[in-house]
């Protein structure tokens, strides 16, 4: 059976997104391709902003089940 390969927008964002919500820099962004480093670093600001708002832990179960789910 063969794996369907993700897209590569949806796993940049995601990734960025919970990078951003632990609280990490966005100069840890490990992609050089600019077109995908534009979306972790959409999801880094996205989660960012959750994390601001406190979004974190329990809260914020509800908005991490939308973006895991890609």
């Amino acid at each position: 059976m063969k794996r369907q390969k993700r897209d590569v927008y949806a796993r940049a964002f995601k990734r960025g997104y919970l990078a951003g919500v632990s609280g990490k820099s966005k100069d840890s962004c490990p992609i050089d391709q600019p077109e995908v480093r534009q979306e972790w670093l959409s999801g880094w600001r996205e989660g960012r902003q959750d994390n601001w708002e406190g979004m974190t832990g329990v809260s914020g179960i509800h908005k991490l089940a939308n973006v895991t789910a890609t």
